[in-house]
């Protein structure tokens, strides 16, 4: 791919936000066209880690919770945030637990991504978890879920008929249905 240099100017910067999970600076910029302005941006202070859970029978795991920045109810994969410069994985695995009671013999890295890439920082990091064992669920206690087992059919069923709209739910979700398209996954 061809990269481009930066055709943003910055001006000056203040940051108008800042609280122990982001920060927001909000930037005096001449634009790519020429023109003065202004752009903020949120910095996240965790990464996103997103687990897709999957047994022997393909089946998964949903946590579904009430999401206070969209006022709805929102049913998704196992999620949480991994402070920068901690081991994302440890991460994965402490909220696959947190939130499931389950832990995973077998663990693969799927992808990484920007979320929100025009106003934030955002980024994230999706495993697959297998060879999995029932323990007890640990949540938060700020969090308030239910937590499903369904086929992993049913879950992309969901993601298409635009159930779930998480951005690290759909993406690990059509990740998973390639990969078992293509024989990676049985």
């Amino acid at each position: 791919m061809n990269e481009q240099h930066n055709p943003w100017q910055r001006l000056s910067e203040r940051k108008v936000y800042d609280n122990p999970w982001i920060q927001v600076t909000e930037y005096d910029v001449i634009n790519p066209s020429g023109g003065k302005g202004i752009y903020g941006k949120v910095h996240f202070k965790n990464l996103g880690i997103g687990i897709i859970p999957l047994d022997k029978d393909l089946n998964t795991y949903l946590v579904g919770q009430y999401r206070f920045t969209l006022d709805q109810y929102s049913w998704e994969i196992p999620e949480g945030g991994c402070p920068i410069g901690t081991d994302p994985l440890e991460t994965a695995k402490r909220e696959l637990l947190e939130e499931t009671g389950l832990i995973a013999g077998q663990w693969t890295h799927l992808f990484d991504m920007h979320l929100t890439n025009s106003v934030a920082n955002e980024f994230g990091k999706v495993y697959l978890a297998r060879d999995l064992e029932q323990r007890t669920a640990t949540p938060e206690e700020t969090e308030q879920l239910s937590v499903k087992k369904i086929s992993f059919e049913e879950a992309y069923q969901l993601v298409e008929n635009g159930t779930i709209t998480d951005s690290l739910s759909m993406a690990g979700i059509y990740k998973i249905k390639l990969m078992m398209i293509d024989g990676r996954i049985s």
